[in-house]
């Protein structure tokens, strides 16, 4: 299993990355492509490339799609965290960093981190289910990436707060029996 994805305006405004919808930017199809290029050049075998419903990551699976001829679906699981009354505050808000801290309480009126985690674990688990007959791209953003991170590696609060995944990074990780 692999994991990619590329910049937005939502990146680029340094918003935090909930469900809130961007498009990629000129520079993020950019990167798109780059990490399709960088698919083919690394001869990287998948089945299948799992994306997020929102568009910036829908978008960013599609270009790597018709770059590689890799099938394409939409995985409603791998959308971003809801983060409620946070959205679209800035992501280094010193109110949103302590919310962020309780990671059982539901944020007003989204999803709390331990609900994330079980809905992306749950995803995972499925994949791994599959995962000797099919090698899956996943195209998320961030609050995604380190959680898909956490499932494959223990990490302290500290680190799982501060991890994050390079625009065009493509991680491999394999599932162990």
């Amino acid at each position: 299993m692999f994991h990619c994805h590329g910049q937005t305006v939502w990146n680029v405004e340094n918003k935090i990355c909930g469900v809130t919808e961007s498009p990629l930017t000129e520079y993020g199809r950019e990167q798109a492509r780059k990490t399709g290029r960088k698919i083919i050049a690394e001869e990287i075998q998948a089945d299948e490339i799992l994306c997020s419903p929102l568009s910036r990551a829908a978008d960013t699976a599609q270009l790597i799609s018709e770059m590689t001829e890799i099938p394409c679906r939409v995985e409603p699981r791998l959308i971003e965290q809801n983060f409620g009354k946070w959205e679209s505050t800035p992501r280094d808000g010193q109110d949103f960093k302590k919310a962020k801290e309780f990671f059982a309480c539901n944020h007003e009126g989204g999803e709390s981190t331990l609900r994330l985690a079980q809905r992306i674990y749950n995803s995972l688990d499925d994949i791994k289910a599959e995962s000797d007959e099919k090698t899956y791209i996943l195209v998320a953003h961030n609050g995604i990436a380190r959680v898909v991170q956490s499932y494959f590696t223990d990490m302290t609060n500290e680190e799982y707060a501060a991890w994050g995944v390079k625009n065009c990074a493509v991680i491999r990780y394999d599932f162990l029996c």
